[in-house]
């Protein structure tokens, strides 16, 4: 079985990220544009066939805890976030950018920027947040803290906090358990005050 591994923290410093945390690992098989604008907390992997796209203006900020599952694509040209213990699982999809559909506009990067009607904005995933795979997410979005969105859903607005949320569009079903704060706190007193 071939496994293509995960770079070394020697490799992972060559190149060149804007910061990078401790243990962090990162599938060789990736493909990642714009290092110099992506900033990387402790505790942090990405799995095999992921792209994550920052170039020219765009970043990406991830936090620590966080985990990107294998498949996913980060398009980043306005900016994601991803806060502490957020995650998204494999093949979801963030776009910070999109074209207009109506036919009122030209479509597609090769075209003239005054003939197209890009709508474009930040993502951000904050605290908690872990969203399904296959899910897509558009752009200018904040996921409230806490909140988790189900398997294959379409993402086309803001989330308030501590919610469940699936379909496409995207809406909440139901509260989520805020338990895992607690859990949290126990883990950062674990690292605090190891045995």
């Amino acid at each position: 079985m071939f496994d293509p591994g995960y770079y070394t923290n020697v490799e992972l410093e060559k190149a060149e990220f804007k910061s990078l945390g401790h243990n962090v690992s990162i599938a060789k098989n990736c493909t990642i544009i714009g290092t110099k604008n992506i900033s990387i907390g402790n505790n942090v992997r990405i799995d095999g066939f992921c792209s994550i796209i920052a170039a020219e203006e765009g970043f990406v900020e991830l936090g620590s805890y966080i985990h990107i599952g294998c498949y996913c694509l980060l398009i980043a040209g306005a900016g994601i976030v991803m806060k502490d213990f957020s995650c998204i699982s494999h093949g979801v999809k963030i776009f910070t950018r999109t074209d207009d559909f109506s036919g009122e506009y030209l479509t597609n990067p090769t075209v003239p920027k005054k003939y197209t009607g890009v709508t474009k904005g930040r993502v951000t995933l904050s605290k908690h947040v872990l969203v399904g795979a296959g899910t897509v997410v558009l752009p200018n979005i904040i996921i409230g803290e806490g909140s988790s969105i189900g398997a294959q859903s379409l993402v086309t607005k803001s989330l308030d906090s501590w919610g469940v949320y699936v379909g496409s569009p995207a809406k909440r079903i139901k509260p989520r358990s805020n338990h895992l704060l607690e859990l949290e706190k126990q883990l950062m007193e674990e690292i605090a005050h190891p045995l």
